[in-house]
């Protein structure tokens, strides 16, 4: 069972995003912003398969959070997925140049969003 790390500042959509995955059978760790997510990493029972973040954060947006994630040995080459409003291309390249591999713009379709996860987590 795949392992995604969801890092968003909204209550609803991490309990929305978290209630797809584990309708289909995914395991689901969740942060409410990128300190917190950094700070659990370590205590994870495994290495996630995917991480979902938020763009618009307080205190680390989501870009940033990229580069921190990838600092760590062991989230160094996990696949990051954006899950945000912000939609123009200069944010999608600024999070592609960080690292992010893919792109959905909220409100997200649910079965999209099944689909985006399992190219990931197999």
């Amino acid at each position: 069972m795949g392992l995604v790390f969801i890092v968003d500042d909204s209550a609803t959509t991490r309990a929305s995003v978290d209630f797809t995955l584990k309708e289909n059978g995914l395991e689901v760790v969740q942060a409410e912003d990128g300190p917190k997510c950094l700070a659990a990493i370590p205590g994870l029972p495994k290495d996630p398969d995917l991480f979902i973040l938020d763009v618009n954060m307080p205190g680390m947006d989501g870009i940033a959070l990229i580069g921190e994630i990838r600092k760590v040995a062991r989230t160094k080459f996990t696949p990051i997925l954006m899950l945000t409003t912000e939609s123009q291309d200069t944010k999608k390249a600024e999070g592609k140049a960080a690292g992010a591999s893919g792109w959905l713009v909220k409100p997200f379709d649910p079965p999209q969003l099944v689909e985006v996860v399992r190219r990931f987590v197999k």
